[in-house]
This record gives C-alpha cells, structure tokens and sequence, in this order.
C-alpha cells in the first residue's frame, strides 16, 4: 500500500491545522506538492501558516472554520463549491480537562459531529479517487470498552443513523448520571474516538462505490498541547502517520492505522 509519489496539483483540505499535528501535516503535504487548505477556528494562525507555506515555495490558502458550527461548515463548503478536494484530514479536535455533561457534549460535537458534518460537507467536491483520513487514537479502541458498549459499536449491521443515536445517548447518560449503568466509560475523548473509528467502518461501504476511500489513524501519543509535553513522540513522527494516510493511491479503506500499519480497532 505505498503512497503515491506523484501529488503536484492535488488539493487537501485539513482541519484544525493552526498548530500540533495538524500544522505539521500541513508542512509535510505542502513540501510534497499539494495546494493545502488550511482551515481553524483562529483564522490568523490559519493565515499564517499558509503565508509561511506560500513563502517556502508550497501552495496553500487559509479558511475560518468551527466545526462545532454547522453554519461555519456550510460557509466554507459554500465557499469552496465547484473546487475539487482530492484529500480530506479530518483532524480538529478537543480534549477538555473534568467530566460532567457539558464536556461530554462538546467532546462528541467536536471529535465525532463535526467530522462526520465536514465529511458530508465535503463530499460533493470529492473527485474518484480521492480519500479521507480520520485522526483518532488509540484509546478509542473496542478493546478498552465494556463488553455491552463494544457490542453495539462492532456490530457488522451498524447504520449512520444508529452511530449517531449511540452517540447521543451517551451525552444524555451523562446528564442523566447514568453512563457507568449503562457501560460508558467516564472519558468523553475515549468515546468519542471510539464513535469516530465505528464512523470509518460504517462510511466506508457506502463512500466504495464512489471510489473513495476513509480510513482512521492514530498518530500515537504526540507532543502537542494535547499531548502533553511527556509524550514519547514528536511532531513529525505523529504526522507521518497521518500523512502516510493521506497519500494512499490504492483502494485501501475501512482500517486503522498507525505507522503505515494495519492495528486493531
């Protein structure tokens, strides 16, 4: 499954690429010829790094966007219509300090929503061929899950609409006080990354026959603001992953991977 050495003139779209990982990603795609769209809450973070992208002899430009709101995700894909995005990394997201129902909401709405709403959004400018990369983590694997959690996310007949519910349920049952009873863990991240490798297999039969393919990666445990300054990888060992994700030609889709390799879900 080697990527492709050849991307000159290929446009990728990455969100939540003002720092981290998704900063990083966007350097590296850059310097392999892509036109990157750099997209971030902090608009001038986005505009500066596509001027020091443009500056280094790359192509890039830089769009305002939440995924949080659906009307800043509307803008842009409103913004971009009739371009042709070869590459979609699904990269922005949170992860908030405590646990209650307030971070259980925004964790879902950020990590598993709003990827699966700039996904939709995105798709109409999707060329055959193109691909989708979903940054998760390994802490979002079945294994760590309670067997009755595990069940309904691995289940091989599991619907869009039914993940989504999933989803839902578990914000309520945080409200509620009642997501221990009902086989939640008490981490809104594991959750939602959880939901967001369950949205790869679910996405991938139906994006098939449109020759696209999605697939999840976990950059491993990065130094970023997220990550922490103890964590025992760099920047660019983290995006390489992702970037490897990225670059893919074949008809590779529906997995999960971590330095080019295949790992369980």
């Amino acid at each position: 499954m080697p990527p492709s050495p050849d991307t000159a003139r290929r446009t990728v779209l990455v969100t939540g690429s003002s720092r981290g990982l998704g900063r990083e990603t966007c350097r590296d795609l850059a310097h392999r010829g892509f036109h990157v769209i750099a997209t971030s809450r902090d608009p001038e973070q986005a505009r500066d790094l596509a001027a020091e992208l443009t500056h280094r002899g790359g192509a890039a430009e830089h769009h305002a966007l939440d995924v949080e709101d659906p009307a800043s995700i509307a803008t842009l894909a409103a913004h971009l219509g009739g371009r042709s995005i070869d590459v979609l990394v699904n990269n922005a997201a949170i992860a908030l300090d405590g646990f209650d129902a307030e971070v259980a909401r925004r964790t879902i709405a950020v990590n598993f929503t709003g990827a699966l709403a700039m996904t939709d959004a995105i798709l109409p400018l999707m060329p055959r061929g193109a691909g989708i990369v979903m940054v998760s983590s390994g802490v979002g694997g079945l294994s760590d899950l309670r067997p009755s959690i595990r069940a309904r996310l691995s289940d091989r007949t599991l619907t869009r609409a039914a993940l989504i519910a999933q989803m839902q349920s578990f914000v309520t049952d945080v409200e509620s006080g009642r997501h221990r009873a009902e086989g939640w863990p008490s981490s809104a991240y594991q959750v939602s990354k959880a939901g967001l490798n369950a949205l790869v297999r679910v996405l991938a039969p139906e994006l098939s026959p449109r020759g696209i393919r999605i697939n999840a990666v976990c950059p491993g445990w990065v130094r970023t603001d997220m990550g922490g300054s103890h964590a025992p990888r760099g920047l660019s060992d983290g995006a390489a992953s992702i970037v490897w994700a990225a670059t893919l030609t074949d008809d590779t889709t529906g997995g999960f991977f971590r330095d080019g390799a295949a790992i369980p879900w």
